[in-house]
């Protein structure tokens, strides 16, 4: 029994040591190699920081494309989902809401066109990339509200999707941040 209890410690005490000091200093090395060396990617205008690539950020006004929705108003402190269901009516009000507002802001577009992330929030709360679908069914709203051709917002659309990674996996997704900042500098030109 004494010799059991003695390996158990001693196992206790080596996973403390491997998982509580040697595997996060393995990560966080490994994370200096990433974009921003671990502390995430972040977007510059001018060398002021506007935000982060990988944390969504509310754009409301006409003349930008907007994410997903939050459900947590893209505070990265507290990351989370909403935790209703479809079934939920409060989750079902808050759903509709926010498919009268687009349709408000883009009347070409029909209630049967709109993708289900420009009105539903991710598991996070925090998504800041949109589907190709998602971003072209605002191209015509965002053309108009700057004064654009359509055809010029559809190419600055189309040179800020980025394919599948590797080429195999996941879907293809446009960074809202970088498409909007993109928007603003086609604008000065």
């Amino acid at each position: 029994m004494k010799s059991h209890i003695l390996i158990a410690i001693r196992l206790t005490l080596i996973m403390i040591v491997l998982l509580v000091v040697v595997y996060p200093l393995v990560v966080a090395g490994i994370a200096r190699f990433a974009p921003g060396e671990g502390k995430g990617e972040t977007i510059s205008v001018n060398g002021k920081v506007v935000g982060y690539a990988n944390i969504g950020q509310a754009f409301t006004r006409d003349e930008y494309f907007q994410g997903r929705p939050s459900a947590v108003d893209y505070n990265a402190a507290g990351s989370a989902g909403s935790n209703k269901g479809p079934s939920n009516p409060d989750y079902l009000k808050t759903v509709q809401a926010r498919i009268d507002t687009f349709l408000v802001h883009n009347p070409t577009v029909q209630k049967a066109q709109i993708p289900a992330e420009l009105v539903t929030a991710s598991g996070s709360g925090l998504d800041p990339d949109l589907s190709p679908e998602g971003a072209s069914v605002q191209v015509a709203r965002v053309a108009n509200a700057r004064h654009l051709p359509v055809a010029a917002v559809q190419s600055l659309l189309d040179k800020h999707t980025e394919g599948p990674l590797w080429g195999l996996f996941g879907p293809s997704t446009i960074n809202v941040l970088k498409l909007n900042v993109a928007l603003d500098a086609l604008k000065t030109k």
